[in-house]
């Protein structure tokens, strides 16, 4: 790599250079191809892992088989659930999964454990992406216990389209049509993007699988 992994990471690029230099020593690059499970319930978390390159999808199953996304990992992001796990020696609860080729900085239990107790900036460094991801976590609670937010928004395109084959509108203004915040919205676009039901440009959605939208929506709009 052209630079210091930790380069990519504002918070951990700030540390003073012991420190920096600790996490360089005790930290090992691992790649892992499009697929692979990072975690999964009932395993107990062995490294921090902050993602250089690739998506990460971390999601639980309920018992009746229905998933659930949870939130992503982007590059020059860390793992709140791992964060969690970490913190309350507790086992993971959901799973998650290479959506890409990823690279990762893996940094074990024991290095993040000693930061976290005697490096006040590594400590303000992992509490602060814990409480964004936090903030991120209580619209997911949002969405699922104040409406199923893809039948609204399926009934919406639908809606919007008016037998069209694409709606000229953006995330904010959905927003607002559907009084939810645009980040659920954004998440919600993506996740249609992903199963092929639509696809996005710039202030525009297309919608390839009308059908199966109307389907969806129909079971709540």
């Amino acid at each position: 790599m052209s630079r210091p992994w930790i380069d990519r990471f504002p918070g951990l690029s700030r540390l003073e250079e012991p420190i920096r230099q600790h996490l360089l020593d005790n930290s090992i690059l691992r790649r892992m191809p499009r697929g692979t499970i990072l975690f999964g319930p009932g395993n107990s978390p062995e490294n921090m892992l902050f993602l250089l390159d690739g998506s990460v999808r971390v999601q639980q199953t309920a018992e009746s088989g229905r998933e659930i996304v949870l939130y992503r990992i982007l590059a020059g992001e860390s793992c709140v659930l791992t964060t969690a796990c970490l913190l309350a020696f507790d086992d993971y609860s959901a799973e998650g999964i290479a959506e890409t080729d990823v690279e990762a900085a893996a940094l074990p239990r024991r290095v993040f454990d000693d930061l976290v107790a005697s490096s006040e900036p590594f400590r303000t460094f992992v509490f602060s992406a814990f409480s964004k991801r936090m903030t991120d976590l209580f619209l997911i609670i949002e969405e699922v216990a104040f409406g199923r937010i893809d039948v609204r928004l399926a009934h919406k395109l639908g809606e919007l389209a008016a037998g069209a084959s694409s709606v000229m509108v953006t995330h904010q203004q959905l927003s607002v049509e559907l009084g939810t915040a645009r980040e659920v919205i954004s998440r919600q676009l993506q996740e249609f993007q992903r199963r092929g039901w639509i696809a996005q440009s710039r202030g525009t959605i297309t919608l390839v699988e009308p059908g199966l939208l109307a389907d969806l929506g129909s079971t709540g709009g």
